[in-house]
């Protein structure tokens, strides 16, 4: 699979996403990492009051609810990003349990602009082990 050149790609789980761009020439897969996103810890009320979207289950503990906000907050930025064209073209990397969090949140927007997503935890892998997945 060729990916263009400026293809954002994001490698999440439950509490971090790491941001890379293909700087590549859309022959070749050349990936430039930028700043890593962080889930905002959270009380009981959730961050600022938000917590994931839809009722929260009484047993859910706070670590879970930290997982499902952070998936509702990097799908609205996806989603923010895509509606103001600041990403042509996407590939999702997550956990399957975080990408089952981020993809029903996702704008139609996004969802068009999604080339591919890969379901395994990939956050602490090296660069060469992202590359190689997405060329695969």
């Amino acid at each position: 699979m060729q990916i263009p050149e400026n293809t954002l790609v994001v490698v999440a789980d439950g509490g971090s996403a790491r941001v890379f761009t293909n700087v590549g020439d859309g022959r070749t897969l050349q990936l430039k990492q930028h700043e890593e996103l962080q889930v905002q810890d959270i009380s009981a009320q959730g961050v600022s009051g938000q917590g994931p979207s839809g009722a929260v289950p009484k047993d859910m503990s706070i670590s879970q609810l930290n997982e499902a906000t952070f998936a509702k907050q990097l799908a609205q930025q996806l989603n923010d990003d895509a509606l103001n064209n600041r990403y042509s073209h996407l590939i999702l990397i997550a956990d399957p349990k975080t990408l089952g969090h981020i993809r029903p949140q996702l704008h139609k927007e996004v969802a068009s602009r999604l080339l591919k997503e890969i379901a395994k935890d990939f956050t602490n892998a090296p660069l060469d082990d992202i590359q190689r997945a997405l060329v695969a």
